[in-house]
């Protein structure tokens, strides 16, 4: 069971939903894809960590074989080459590593060598397993760690909670391409019901069930609230605005670990997913 979590913008709660989700199911994976801005290992603090560079290929010319036919240049759409003074300069940090250029070079005078953008990190809290991205300052896209961290899901019947990056952009639906169910994590705000219109109608677009989770909750109208009901999208639950969760959560704390009281709101939280994910399964076998 792979569970993603998403949200429109950051500092919605994704990551404290995730987190608490992965270690209130005790036995499972928890995958941080926000590989820009990491931060589910500083509540987890997983042990025994293990390191994986992360490489791209970016374009290597050869100054002898290139004629200044400037097709390359041409082809590439990140503006990531340049012919300048009777020689091409490549532009590592917006290089999209495509190989575009290397393929239509017909001196082929450009090949590929390898550029590290950042690491994978995997240890232990508890029963969880903690993998985490990490993008290196300046690099031009997180996929490529993105692809690299889903292949360390494990095959196995224990879940799996993937923490998305922020927002509908392309390494979001990288996160979710394989997911089973996502979670959108909305605030009560006008500026919230925007942005999780915009979640919504990125897992309409891939076709995943999915549920809206509400935090930050008052006892006063809620236009996320609102927003689920006219749209017919499930809520799963609600959490309320509570200085106690907020106190935790800034001190890097998990709050399913400190009290009964959040144990048993995510505990039932999993309930109602695992519970969507089985009936989904049944009707889309």
């Amino acid at each position: 069971m792979r569970i993603a979590v998403l949200s429109g913008k950051g500092g919605t709660g994704k990551t404290l939903v995730s987190v608490n989700m992965a270690a209130v199911a005790e036995e499972s994976t928890y995958i941080d894809c926000d590989v820009e801005e990491p931060n589910g290992h500083l509540f987890f603090k997983p042990r025994d960590l293990g390191t994986e560079e992360v490489s791209v290929r970016i374009p290597l010319v050869d100054d002898q074989l290139c004629d200044g036919c400037r097709r390359c240049v041409d082809f590439c759409r990140f503006n990531a080459l340049a012919y300048v003074n009777n020689r091409l300069i490549v532009f590592d940090d917006v290089c999209h590593s495509c190989g575009g250029c290397v393929m239509f070079c017909p001196q082929q005078a450009l090949s590929e060598k390898s550029k590290v953008i950042g690491e994978i990190q995997q240890g232990l809290s508890e029963g969880v397993s903690v993998i985490t991205g990490r993008l290196n300052t300046g690099e031009a896209s997180g996929v490529p760690i993105i692809k690299r961290l889903l292949t360390y899901i494990p095959r196995s019947p224990k879940p799996v909670f993937i923490d998305c990056p922020p927002g509908s952009a392309c390494i979001v639906m990288e996160s979710i391409k394989d997911a089973d169910y996502c979670i959108l994590v909305a605030e009560p705000t006008t500026f919230g019901v925007h942005n999780l219109n915009m979640v919504c109608e990125l897992v309409k677009l891939f076709g995943k069930p999915h549920g809206v989770l509400l935090n930050k909750c008052l006892d006063a109208y809620n236009p996320a609230e609102d927003y689920c009901v006219r749209n017919e999208i499930k809520i799963l639950g609600r959490i309320p605005f509570d200085k106690a969760l907020g106190r935790l959560n800034s001190y890097a704390r998990i709050p399913v670990r400190e009290s009964e009281k959040y144990r048993e709101l995510f505990k039932a939280l999993l309930h109602t997913v695992t519970k969507e994910v089985r009936d989904e399964t049944v009707v889309n076998p």
